[in-house]
């Protein structure tokens, strides 16, 4: 039988309270459960299935950012608090990341160029601030050891990269001077976060070789590296896009070099995020998946994966090679059965109450112990 709803909170009105940011990772996994279910070969209801997925990863975010708005507002000592914590403010990239996948979907979906160019600027703006601002913080107010590093280190840093890729698909269906404009941003924006990412990654394998691997809590952050990968090799297709935007212009002949050099940069990326899904594969298996405590990390499954078939989907366009159709059509199935596992764990979750959760919360509220990804962290100042 099912306990009473939010038992862990002595009012619902609690939950705005204990409200964090890595609850945007469920509308960033489920629009792009919406964006691979449209590019899933199958019957004529599955693009209509899709578009309804996407609409209901719209009221998500609108009812996420309401909760976060209100946490600001009626509890901002907490909430300025929580950005010296050394893992909350990491899922602030999250926010962005979930925009993005609605401003695809309204130009997949709802066919509206313009619109979607609205939120894309939203979107760049959010994400270049959190991409400098949360780095910024990491060095002058947080604390932070080498044994204690996660991928959630990667969640600010590929915001941008996410809206470069954005871009990418956006472009062609813009008047050809708006398309050059948004082509030479989204390289711009590719660079505020690829290049970093990378930086983070060959720590974190570092972290990984001399500390083994993460806690419990964390083991599902491995995943999180398939996310700059992913976006990365997707962003660098704004080459396809480039030969459009620029075509009659000054930089006309950069339009075949962009394409170009956007495919096989694309692949070489593509075939180090390979490696890195085999190794993080490995890593939670040999933790033992039954027996690691569910909390918001596990949507950590979801997001990276999905824009890495992004990418394999999208090179497969691009180069006819039948692998790339293969695979992206196996991990979407896989994909599909990962997402329905966190989602209705979250729901179960969330029903409780229990994963609603600040490490920030006044301990004279903070009934229970955060079962979160952002537990095991260091409280906050």
């Amino acid at each position: 039988m099912l306990s009473r709803p939010f038992s862990h909170h002595e009012h619902p009105a609690e939950i705005v309270r204990q409200f964090t940011p890595n609850w945007f990772t469920v509308t960033m996994g489920t629009g792009v459960l919406a964006l691979l279910l449209n590019q899933l070969p199958g019957p004529a209801w599955l693009p209509v299935l899709a578009a309804g997925v996407w609409r209901a990863n719209i009221v998500l975010f609108l009812t996420f950012s309401l909760l976060y708005a209100a946490h600001w507002l009626f509890y901002p000592r907490q909430a300025m608090q929580s950005l010296s914590h050394s893992v909350v403010p990491m899922f602030l990239g999250a926010i962005p990341m979930g925009l993005a996948t609605i401003t695809n979907g309204t130009l997949v979906f709802g066919h509206n160029p313009q619109l979607a160019l609205r939120l894309w600027e939203i979107d760049t703006v959010l994400s270049v601030l959190i991409g400098l601002g949360v780095p910024f913080a990491m060095v002058v107010s947080q604390k932070h050891l080498l044994e204690s590093m996660t991928g959630v280190w990667l969640l600010p840093i590929v915001a941008c990269e996410v809206a470069a890729a954005s871009g990418a698909l956006l472009a062609p269906h813009l008047p050809q001077a708006v398309a050059a404009n948004l082509v030479l941003a989204g390289y711009g924006l590719w660079a505020l976060s690829v290049p970093l990412a990378m930086g983070i990654l060959t720590i974190l394998f570092l972290r990984l070789v001399l500390h083994s691997l993460p806690p419990a809590e964390m083991a599902v952050s491995s995943w999180l590296a398939l996310g700059p990968l992913g976006t990365g090799a997707l962003g660098l297709l704004l080459g396809h896009a480039a030969s459009y935007a620029f075509a009659g212009g000054s930089l006309a002949f950069l339009g075949g070099v962009a394409q170009g050099v956007g495919v096989i940069g694309g692949l070489a990326i593509w075939a180090y995020g390979a490696w890195w899904l085999a190794l993080a594969a490995v890593m939670v298996l040999a933790q033992r998946p039954h027996r690691l405590p569910f909390n918001m990390g596990w949507w950590g499954f979801t997001f990276p994966l999905g824009v890495f078939i992004l990418a394999t989907n999208a090179l497969g366009a691009q180069t006819g090679l039948t692998v790339f159709a293969v695979a992206g059509h196996v991990l979407t199935w896989i994909f599909l059965a990962l997402w329905s596992l966190v989602a209705a764990r979250t729901l179960r979750g969330a029903y409780h109450g229990s994963l609603f959760a600040s490490p920030c919360a006044p301990p004279r509220v903070r009934a229970y112990e955060p079962a979160g990804a952002v537990a095991h962290a260091s409280r906050c100042r």
